[in-house]
């Protein structure tokens, strides 16, 4: 069963930057799956932030284009997350998952940004 576990998550300032990394194992061939950020705000619907393709192209939600940036290390099973200049809007909880074969959720990272 493929298991998603988020880190990285805090408290920051406006401004700020945060680097995100969420590691995946059991029984997932993470090189062949295209892996995505998603983000959850109270009281609103999961959003996807960023993806990043088996072959390594990005796509980004307009509202985090220019400020985050998706990578990932096949050889950790690790996807990643920088974000920079954060901004307000931008608290919520994180999670990681697979586009083509999401797993269950993991518990996510909290990232809250203070004005």
């Amino acid at each position: 069963q493929v298991r998603l576990v988020e880190s990285g998550g805090g408290l920051v300032q406006v401004g700020g930057s945060l680097r995100l990394s969420c590691a995946a194992s059991g029984g997932i061939i993470f090189s062949i799956n295209d892996m995505a950020w998603y983000r959850q705000a109270p009281g609103t619907q999961r959003e996807l932030v960023a993806t990043n393709t088996s072959g390594r192209s990005t796509n980004y939600a307009n509202s985090v284009k220019g400020r985050f940036t998706i990578s990932r290390d096949n050889a950790k099973n690790t996807v990643y997350l920088q974000m920079n200049s954060l901004k307000p809007e931008d608290t919520a909880r994180y999670y990681c998952n697979s586009v083509q074969y999401p797993a269950s959720w993991g518990q996510g990272t909290q990232v809250t940004v203070s004005s």
